[in-house]
């Protein structure tokens, strides 16, 4: 049990590693003093109901539910980094935007890209 445990958990924070979280942290330390750490550190504590929630929602609603709560969290977070700046609001929207065109774009250019 231990092991599956730990496997489990390597391979979800390497998921969790990916370039729209880079982009965030990038966004959050430009335009604040803020130390990287404790931004990382105190930000994982606060999204582990949110990642619940998200489960929830892709277990009951499927893949547009998780959508849902992930573009609500995203349009939260813009909002909420108006308090540092709001060059750094808008970045955070924009990011937001790619994820919601990615959801939509993706199977269309795989489709594209299969029927080769």
């Amino acid at each position: 049990m231990g092991s599956e445990i730990f496997i489990s958990s390597v391979a979800f924070g390497l998921f969790i590693v990916c370039p729209r979280m880079a982009g965030m942290m990038h966004v959050i330390n430009k335009n604040s003093n803020a130390s990287i750490l404790r931004t990382v550190l105190t930000g994982t504590l606060l999204s582990i109901p949110l990642l619940l929630i998200m489960v929830f929602a892709f277990a009951h609603l499927g893949v547009w539910g998780a959508v849902i709560i992930c573009v609500l969290t995203d349009v939260a977070a813009a909002l909420i980094m108006k308090g540092i700046s709001k060059k750094a609001a808008v970045e955070t929207f924009i990011i937001a935007l790619f994820v919601i065109v990615g959801v939509k774009v993706a199977p269309i250019v795989s489709g594209f890209i299969v029927g080769l």
